[in-house]
């Protein structure tokens, strides 16, 4: 018998642990210390198998069903749905270590050792004065070419044009370390070529494209 919203929400805890069949292997688990679970049991590859789909109340009954409906379209799909998600929590997490400060400063520390002191400190100014303020928190693949050029922008109009040059040149050069290790697929700083106003000097020296 399906379960019913009163029927979830009225459900008291026991002595022991005890759940609430929804059907096709859906349940809702009911802790002694009154916590409540949507869980999943199903079988792949002959093995029995258990996928959490929320907690309620902040998973309802219809939204558990719908969890549940696409969790089975994977399964029936020949998707494990647990490993589906391992997969997708690791490159969540992969992403969000992988910012573009993060990456920057990969790249810098490298540099530094075949650059002279000056020039790896006016490398690191530009990184942290000028683009990770901006766009240095955001995983490296989503950062777009407008998004960096509004941080361009920025130093632009504070009317230091040679600045913002140096660090879109910069960032270039991040998106390309990037791309080589496997952690973007384009370089948007190469996309705003053009895009700032020119400056009146051009000696960009220990950067280049």
């Amino acid at each position: 018998m399906a379960l019913s919203d009163v029927a979830v929400r009225k459900a008291k805890p026991a002595d022991k642990a005890f759940r609430l069949f929804d059907g096709g292997g859906l349940y809702l688990e009911v802790s002694p210390a009154g916590g409540k679970l949507w869980r999943w049991k199903y079988r792949y590859a002959g093995k029995e198998k258990r996928l959490s789909l929320g907690t309620y109340p902040d998973t309802g009954l219809a939204d558990a069903r719908e969890k549940h409906a696409a969790a089975r379209k994977l399964l029936a799909a020949g998707i494990d749905p647990g490993e589906q998600r391992k997969a997708e929590k690791l490159a969540t997490q992969e992403r969000s270590a992988n910012t573009f400060a993060a990456v920057a400063a990969e790249l810098l520390a490298q540099r530094a050792k075949k650059l002279v002191a000056g020039s790896a400190d006016r490398e690191r100014r530009l990184l942290e004065n000028d683009l990770a303020p901006y766009v240095g928190n955001v995983p490296i693949a989503d950062v777009s070419a407008p998004m960096l050029l509004r941080a361009l922008r920025k130093v632009e109009h504070r009317g230091a044009v040679e600045t913002a040059h140096r660090a879109r040149m910069l960032a270039s050069q991040v998106f390309r370390y990037a791309i080589a290790t496997g952690r973007a697929d384009r370089n948007p700083a190469a996309d705003l070529l053009g895009a700032l106003s020119q400056p009146e000097k051009t000696n960009f020296a220990s950067l280049t494209e």
